[in-house]
């Protein structure tokens, strides 16, 4: 039931922390256009039958379609009952891909919740690899640089950040340091001997663009150098520079996803610690 123009209710229910439920939601909803707004209620963690009837209640109150990923068989009958009487669509997303492993192994599922959250050595990585990414945001603690897998550095805007979150929940150690114009990058940068170093760039005109929209969102006076676009044109020519002298590779974000450009660097990676040669080209 759609509550207004082109949003619509999104219930996602999931046993375990929602991660899996979201990932499936968001990549589906990118293949319509931006004008399709969900509403979106998370129901995580839901393992008993007192808690099903709450995620019932929610549904009953705004209803819509509604995403699951549930393993015990009981709250999945319950939610896909409850649906039929509200009348609203019910999905199980991953039934499709577990039966289809199920037919070529030969073999069930062990149907247990939460399972790929399991406290791991893999899990104690990517939080490790959080808390390194967070402590090393823009520039700081520049002291245990070589303790980084990875350091982006780029001028502001060049969604440094949120790549280097997004590698860190890959269990990569990820640094970024800003290039400011008239401001040296910090020393250590040029003495980090472990950690591949990338540069990411982007068009002029769409950081042009990209600046004006945040200096708007904090209500700042958006006639400033920041967003001029001659300096910026040089900012990224200096950058760019920086970068050749240095024999960093450049990856140009302008048409790149955070997904995309994590790849790229993630296969950057593979070839800097086998010790092969990378291009430093966009």
């Amino acid at each position: 039931m759609a509550a207004n123009g082109n949003s619509f209710h999104l219930h996602l229910v999931s046993d375990a922390t929602g991660e899996t439920i979201n990932s499936v939601a968001r990549a589906c909803l990118a293949q319509f256009e931006d004008d399709v707004e969900p509403i979106e209620h998370h129901w995580s963690l839901i393992r008993t039958g007192r808690q099903m009837a709450k995620v019932l209640d929610g549904i009953r109150d705004t209803p819509g379609l509604v995403l699951f990923t549930l393993v015990n068989e009981e709250l999945r009958i319950a939610l896909q009952e409850g649906c039929r009487k509200l009348q609203v669509t019910c999905i199980p997303v991953l039934d499709p891909v577990i039966g289809a492993l199920a037919a070529f192994l030969g073999r069930q599922s062990r149907g247990l919740p939460g399972r790929q959250h399991e406290l791991d050595a893999e899990y104690f990585a990517r939080i490790d690899a959080m808390s390194f990414a967070l402590a090393h945001d823009d520039g700081q603690s520049s002291w245990d640089y070589n303790d980084a897998d990875v350091i982006l550095v780029g001028v502001s805007r060049t969604s440094k950040t949120p790549t280097c979150i997004y590698l860190a929940n890959r269990g990569i150690k990820a640094a970024n340091v800003p290039i400011v114009p008239d401001c040296p990058v910090p020393p250590e940068l040029m003495t980090a001997k472990r950690a591949l170093v990338v540069g990411l760039t982007k068009d002029p005109n769409q950081l042009v663009q990209v600046r004006r929209h945040r200096l708007r969102l904090l209500s700042q006076d958006e006639e400033t150098d920041y967003v001029d676009p001659e300096r910026v044109k040089k900012e990224v020519l200096q950058a760019r520079r920086l970068c050749g002298e240095h024999g960093w590779p450049i990856i140009d974000v302008s048409r790149r996803s955070i997904e995309e450009t994590a790849a790229t660097i993630l296969q950057m990676l593979s070839e800097h610690r086998n010790g092969d040669s990378i291009s430093a080209g966009d």
